[in-house]
């Protein structure tokens, strides 16, 4: 596996692989890597030829009282990671390489970033879009691996691509979860051993809500309760956030709206653990053929 620090590297060999007829699969990350990112490097080795992962932890999608300073940092255990799921090409790059003393554009993307995370995470989105435009910029055409786990920043991402006509297809890979279902992230590690048992709990609130879904309930007003009365069931748990949106839009349900019931319903939760915020999500597709729940 090849490690890159500079634009210019990462262009010589995504375009040497494109000359090659190589499908390019691209994996963008901010490092700390788990098994979530393992599945998503998999996913782009079955599918692309040149498989090339980047590890940048952006500073603008951080707020001033958020966790840059602390954020995992650790080039050698997440290269070896990458190289032994198969990413031929790494990109490690310093701040100074992705934003020059010269850099005065951003990227925001419209009433999506305002909704959910946006709430209580100002310009959080504006961060993300921005680097992922800049990655997608340096890297070319490819194929772009995405977690799930991060419902809004997907659909923030795909409306940005599509915006934009960025020549990426953007593929969204299932969340790998825990053996209790907790959703595997980075941030799970700074949860004490009573958080972290504690915090078992939004997977099980999801199910309960989806439970109810699949049961028949059409009423997203109720679907929430039922997610926050679990959620608030557990002493150490302290929601940010308990919404139902439309998976598309992300629009609210409810209300008025309540019966107007899309064909995609996604169920987003944010939950406080002490110092640590955890976000997780269950999309329900309801078609002709039937109800399927995807986490």
């Amino acid at each position: 596996m090849l490690t890159l620090t500079t634009v210019d590297e990462v262009r010589a060999i995504t375009d040497a692989a494109r000359r090659a007829g190589e499908v390019v699969g691209f994996v963008p990350t901010m490092g700390a890597l788990h098994d979530g990112h393992r599945s998503l490097l998999k996913a782009a080795r079955h599918e692309c030829q040149s498989v090339g992962i980047s590890i940048f932890v952006n500073p603008p999608q951080f707020g001033p009282s958020e966790d840059f300073d602390t954020y995992p940092r650790d080039l050698l255990t997440d290269s070896l990671i990458a190289e032994a799921e198969g990413a031929d090409w790494l990109f490690a790059p310093s701040v100074a390489e992705m934003y020059p003393d010269s850099a005065r554009t951003s990227v925001h993307v419209a009433d999506l970033t305002e909704r959910l995370c946006g709430v209580s995470r100002p310009n959080h989105f504006d961060g993300v879009t921005t680097v992922v435009a800049k990655l997608f910029s340096i890297c070319g055409p490819a194929r772009a691996y995405f977690g799930r786990k991060d419902a809004q920043q997907l659909a923030v991402v795909r409306q940005m691509v599509r915006d934009l006509d960025l020549p990426i297809e953007v593929v969204g890979c299932p969340t790998v979860r825990d053996q209790d279902g907790l959703a595997m992230s980075s941030r799970n590690a700074r949860l004490s051993p009573n958080e972290r048992t504690a915090a078992a709990v939004i997977p099980r609130a999801l199910n309960a809500a989806t439970e109810a879904i699949v049961k028949g309930d059409r009423n997203p007003d109720a679907i929430k309760q039922v997610l926050t009365e679990f959620i608030e069931a557990e002493p150490l748990a302290e929601i940010d956030y308990v919404e139902i949106v439309d998976g598309v839009t992300l629009a609210p349900l409810g209300g008025e709206i309540a019966q107007r019931w899309p064909d995609q319903v996604l169920l987003a939760v944010a939950v406080r653990f002490g110092a640590t915020r955890l976000i997780d999500n269950a999309s329900v597709v309801i078609t002709a053929a039937g109800i399927e729940v995807v986490y």
